[in-house]
């Protein structure tokens, strides 16, 4: 069942002013159309909608019931235009952004934070992406910024360093790891491991290079955030591998040890990236903007 929605407001118009002649009129229809448009209508939905007189129309109890449905419809139509055109003049605003684990939870919450908090017109759609799937995402225009590994980043892409994001082993402090100051991570693949719940791009990243040495990590508890993980660790359940920033955090509070990983894809930069800054909305370029501003690379 199709309804057209100048047909919609036809049927108001004539409802309100009970007459075909005088909703023609409201809605800037002759006659003759108004009236076709009216009888398309009633044959659309399989009833009568209006009862004809000589003084005007009725409604039936079909043309009550669509006359409540077709003025909520009109209403929903008109907020959209009006929410719509303010994106258009810039009143408010939707922005886009791609992260990786880390950057959602440990190196952007403060900082986007901040710019909500200064620009109330604007809303963010944040979601997680592996860094290799976020270039791809930006490079097609399918979001607005992203928050990656810069190693990953092609040259088409602009980008800036935000902050070093350097990845760590995390163990119990009577760990026999404990005592060391770093390691090779092919020394520790045969471990038990406690890690983030499998969608995550950071847990797939851990387990393509464990992939590369021909291993499967192994783990005991796959937890929902770095606190949990570190929280596992300390209580002997297994090694844990984590963002230095998140580890150094919790080792405030819990009996943990940090051991340098020595193999280069534990060191990462991370980079603001996006395609081309002069022709991003006025609110993206903003973000874009502050958190330039906020970088700490």
């Amino acid at each position: 069942m199709h309804f057209d929605l100048v047909d919609l407001r036809l049927f108001v118009a004539v409802a309100e002013a009970r007459s075909i002649t005088g909703g023609a009129a409201t809605a800037n229809l002759a006659l003759a159309s108004a009236s076709a448009r009216i009888q398309g209508l009633e044959a659309a939905v399989g009833v009568a909608l209006l009862k004809r007189g000589r003084r005007g129309v009725t409604l039936t109890a079909a043309g009550e019931s669509l006359l409540g449905h077709a003025r909520v419809v009109l209403h929903d139509v008109e907020a959209l235009r009006s929410d719509l055109a303010a994106y258009a003049t810039g009143t408010k605003a939707s922005i886009v952004l791609l992260a990786n684990t880390v950057g959602l939870s440990e190196h952007l919450p403060k900082a986007l934070a901040a710019f909500l908090r200064e620009h109330p017109q604007v809303s963010l759609e944040a979601e997680e992406r592996e860094s290799a799937d976020i270039a791809q995402a930006i490079a097609a225009g399918s979001a607005d910024l992203g928050f990656a590994a810069e190693h990953t980043l092609p040259e088409t892409l602009d980008r800036f360093i935000f902050s070093e994001d350097r990845l760590v082993l995390v163990t119990a402090q009577r760990n026999d790891l404990a005592s060391r100051r770093s390691i090779d991570f092919r020394d520790v693949v045969d471990r038990d491991f406690i890690g983030l719940t499998n969608a995550t791009a950071l847990q797939n990243h851990i387990g393509k290079y464990a992939a590369r040495l021909g291993a499967r990590l192994r783990y005991r508890a796959q937890m929902r955030d770095f606190d949990a993980m570190c929280q596992m660790a300390a209580a002997h359940v297994g090694i844990a591998i984590v963002p230095e920033v998140a580890a150094r955090r919790c080792a405030r509070s819990m009996p943990i040890t940090l051991v340098r990983i020595r193999d280069t894809w534990a060191n990462r930069k991370l980079a603001i990236c996006f395609r081309d800054l002069k022709v991003m909305s006025r609110p993206a370029q903003q973000l874009v903007e502050h958190l330039r501003a906020a970088a700490r690379p």
